[in-house]
């Protein structure tokens, strides 16, 4: 499932539902959404509330450690 809205910042942004999301309950999950060179991470059941958000090569070296590039 993929949901727009913006970032605080005027641009749309695009969340994207873990693979690993539990079916049973579809609001339990992280999500993801990539923006201007870093991964944003927030909580499904908190989508207004706070935000990681990890540089894009560290994300991609965290994918590289658990397998999932």
């Amino acid at each position: 499932m993929n949901r727009k809205v913006s970032v605080g910042d005027g641009i749309e942004t695009t969340w994207f539902k873990s693979s690993y999301s539990d079916s049973s309950n579809p609001s339990d999950c992280v999500e993801i959404a990539v923006s201007s060179g870093t991964i944003l991470v927030r909580d499904s059941k908190n989508a207004q509330g706070p935000r990681l958000s990890i540089a894009s090569a560290a994300w991609a070296d965290f994918l590289r450690g658990t397998g999932r590039e």
